[in-house]
């Protein structure tokens, strides 16, 4: 007979047994020193955990109490840091390997439709689409919204039918999910280090040119 807790993952309440939650508490612990050393540590995570989540919700039909396999299920989705930690040398090369797939054009499996509000004028719709399609410059997106307004005004509510359509890509796994990558704990914190970095060189902008 095992005893149960009541527990919030990713800001989800789950009702888990004592032995998986055991297990799950001593990954997070080992998730939380590898990443120590990262200034967006708490950014990811806050993000592993929502990904997490979202994994027992998918398990959830099948059962009311989160057990040891579905804890075991989730982490051999995610990853452990040893099995990331032992590949640095292999990091670039996989990451170059990113670049080089989402150069290509072309719906990408898992891929799903998001705004992206990283990377908007209005609402992220146009940088969104551009990221399902596989193009790189949204700007293209921009520019064919914009010639359909002048050509007969289909784009404005064709614009606000996907706005209201598409989700907010939130978190980095969402933003792994528009771009097709596959989400483990090394994409999402190079996504999270990608969104520190870019923030980072907002503000060297802003700085300079002031």
């Amino acid at each position: 007979m095992n005893k149960i807790l009541h527990i919030n993952v990713g800001k989800y309440p789950f009702t888990i047994d004592t032995y998986a939650y055991a297990i799950l508490d001593d990954y997070l612990d080992k998730l939380n020193k590898h990443f120590s050393s990262s200034d967006g540590c708490e950014e990811i995570m806050q993000d592993i955990e929502s990904r997490i989540a979202e994994i027992f919700l998918m398990k959830m039909a099948s059962t009311k109490i989160i057990d040891m396999e579905t804890v075991k299920y989730a982490i051999s989705k995610l990853g452990t840091p040893e099995e990331f930690g032992a590949a640095d040398q292999s990091k670039s090369s996989t990451h170059s390997s990113y670049q080089k797939t989402n150069a290509n054009w072309g719906i990408k499996p898992g891929r799903k439709l998001f705004r992206d509000p990283m990377d908007k004028k209005v609402a992220g719709v146009c940088s969104g689409l551009a990221a399902y399609f596989g193009i790189e410059d949204p700007l293209w997106i921009r520019v064919a919204f914009a010639i359909g307004l002048f050509a007969g005004g289909i784009a404005v509510p064709l614009y606000f039918i996907l706005m209201i359509a598409a989700p907010v890509a939130k978190t980095s796994a969402d933003r792994l999910q528009m771009a097709g990558e596959p989400i483990n704990i090394d994409t999402i914190a190079k996504k999270v280090e990608e969104g520190f970095n870019k923030v980072t060189d907002k503000i060297d902008s802003w700085q300079k040119s002031k």
